[in-house]
């Protein structure tokens, strides 16, 4: 019998997964003495990297498509729950501080007004509403690709796109706890009068609520209460960086749904700053963010497999010189 570390029992994207909470938990302890309930954040980050162990090795073990299904798709909630932990950890860690001026500084010197202001002389309920629906399909766009390749390509793109995807989010969280920022509907809008603003048809005020809701913002609350209770996700555009990277691949792919993908997240990045998510700069940051990932990964990828063992198979974009 061949024996395996536990290590070589994962594929690449357990391993940036495991690697990520890690770091996590390093920063909790280094900065527990600010961050509130820090230690129930380590039990949890030590209990998601032993169960992703654990469920490498029992996939290794067991010939289950469910189980072998299980292990393909655990990673959106994960990603979603890991972008959660960082809600209680980067306002504590800058004690609060901001740097929406940096950015706003950077917008106006780009374009001499600040934009989220200057496009709202184009605003209309029939524009309001289609990139609101744009906006808040992202999620749905990832699962749609994933799918595709899923079914319909050999297993090795769908697990190199799931690590592609996994290595973009975790990227952009750097950026989101090297700089933190509220966003332009807090700190050059109203927050209570968007519908009023920048009103949309028939979806868009259920639809504000649910990405309010993604961002524990209350309902009901003051602006000044919904921005300090927000998460701090502005710089890079993750919706940028991560739609940009989807489209590469859709395209690269020739996937069935890349026409829709394209159309959409075009029509969702435009939303970014329309809708007062973003400022500009941070759109500009997302796709510098998407070229390094892009730049990056397939690189990576080949480095955990060659150093570590991996379960991947080789991936035709992974040359075996690109570490």
């Amino acid at each position: 019998m061949t024996f395996r570390t536990p290590a070589a029992r994962l594929h690449s994207t357990d391993v940036v997964i495991v690697a990520f909470f890690t770091l996590l938990t390093i920063v909790n302890f280094v900065f527990a003495g600010r961050i509130p309930g820090w230690w129930v954040m380590v039990l949890i980050n030590v209990l998601i990297i032993a169960a992703v162990h654990g469920l490498a090795a029992w996939r290794e073990a067991s010939t289950s498509k469910v189980l072998a299904l299980l292990h393909d798709w655990y990673v959106p909630p994960l990603v979603f729950l890991t972008f959660k932990e960082l809600y209680y950890m980067i306002k504590p860690i800058h004690q609060g501080i901001d740097y929406d001026d940096w950015l706003i500084a950077a917008d106006h010197w780009l374009f001499g007004v600040h934009p989220t202001q200057w496009l709202q002389q184009f605003s209309h309920p029939v524009i309001t509403e289609v990139l609101m629906i744009a906006y808040t399909l992202f999620y749905v766009l990832f699962l749609i690709v994933g799918y595709e390749l899923y079914k319909k390509h050999p297993r090795s793109e769908f697990h190199f796109f799931m690590f592609t995807c996994v290595f973009g989010f975790y990227l952009s969280y750097v950026g989101y706890f090297a700089l933190p920022a509220v966003g332009p509907r807090y700190t050059l809008h109203d927050f209570n009068s968007l519908d009023a603003e920048i009103p949309g048809l028939w979806l868009t005020p259920a639809l504000r609520w649910f990405v309010n809701w993604g961002e524990s913002i209350p309902m009901g609350v003051s602006s000044a209460a919904a921005m300090a209770a927000t998460q701090r996700d502005v710089f890079p555009s993750g919706h940028t960086m991560m739609t940009l990277v989807l489209i590469w691949m859709a395209v690269r792919y020739r996937l069935g749904s890349r026409h829709v993908v394209l159309i959409t997240g075009v029509l969702l990045i435009v939303a970014t700053v329309y809708q007062r998510y973003h400022y500009v700069v941070d759109v500009l940051g997302g796709a510098v963010f998407a070229v390094v990932c892009l730049f990056l990964a397939p690189r990576l990828y080949v480095f955990l497999r060659r150093t570590i063992g991996t379960m991947d198979r080789v991936h035709p974009w992974a040359r075996d010189d690109w570490y």
